[in-house]
């Protein structure tokens, strides 16, 4: 958990904090996000599904015409969101997963951002949020991992190995290692690829991919 004042200016975080390079690869990862969905130029709903503390919700409630609710499982999480991120009229949150949502509620834009890896089967989770899509509706998977197949065992045993060193090896059973073999028979695109020589020509490290589905 972070303090609620590093809630508050995230992704901004000092240098010396423990998690600052990750910090730094989601803050341009976010203002990639906002940049896209601003130029749509239209008012849009969103859900951010697994949403934490809420900083990235509230940034996004930032953009002109915006209305969005964050969710997650973790009541703690969202107390703090709620606290730290006083309700607008156009932002809320609410504790549950995205069965506690209406399928009578239709988005824009469905963001999961450093958050799909706790979702599994992931094929069903896609599927299920794209039911919540208005027409043309989209999908945003960022800041999270996709293994090859051929590498989602050993990246298993590194994932117990580093939530036994910290003393919470439980929660290795609720991270799970996908494949983006999982997402090729929905309408994805890559917004940005980490294995594109292109971004690698221009020095572009960010290790997460940034991508698109939407609502066929």
């Amino acid at each position: 958990m972070y303090s609620d004042t590093e809630v508050s200016r995230l992704p901004r975080i000092p240098k010396s904090h423990m998690h600052a390079a990750e910090w730094k690869i989601r803050s341009r990862s976010s203002k990639r996000l906002v940049h896209y969905l601003e130029n749509k130029h239209v008012p849009l709903n969103l859900l951010e599904v697994g949403c934490g503390n809420g900083w990235l919700s509230n940034r996004l409630s930032e953009m002109k015409y915006s209305t969005v609710t964050g969710i997650d499982i973790s009541k703690t999480e969202i107390i703090q969101a709620q606290r730290v991120f006083p309700e607008k009229s156009n932002l809320q949150f609410a504790a549950g997963d995205m069965q506690s949502i209406s399928y009578a509620m239709k988005f824009d834009v469905l963001v999961f951002a450093a958050s799909v890896q706790y979702f599994f089967p992931l094929e069903e989770l896609i599927e299920d949020a794209l039911l919540r899509l208005k027409e043309n509706g989209e999908i945003h998977i960022l800041d999270s991992y996709f293994y090859c197949p051929a590498d989602r065992e050993s990246a298993r045993h590194r994932s117990r190995i580093y939530y036994q060193s910290i003393g919470q090896e439980e929660m290795a059973d609720f991270y799970f290692h996908h494949s983006a073999e999982s997402l090729k028979r929905f309408h994805c695109k890559y917004l940005y690829n980490p294995k594109d020589f292109r971004n690698k020509i221009l020095g572009r490290k960010d290790p997460f991919p940034w991508i698109r589905i939407q609502r066929p």
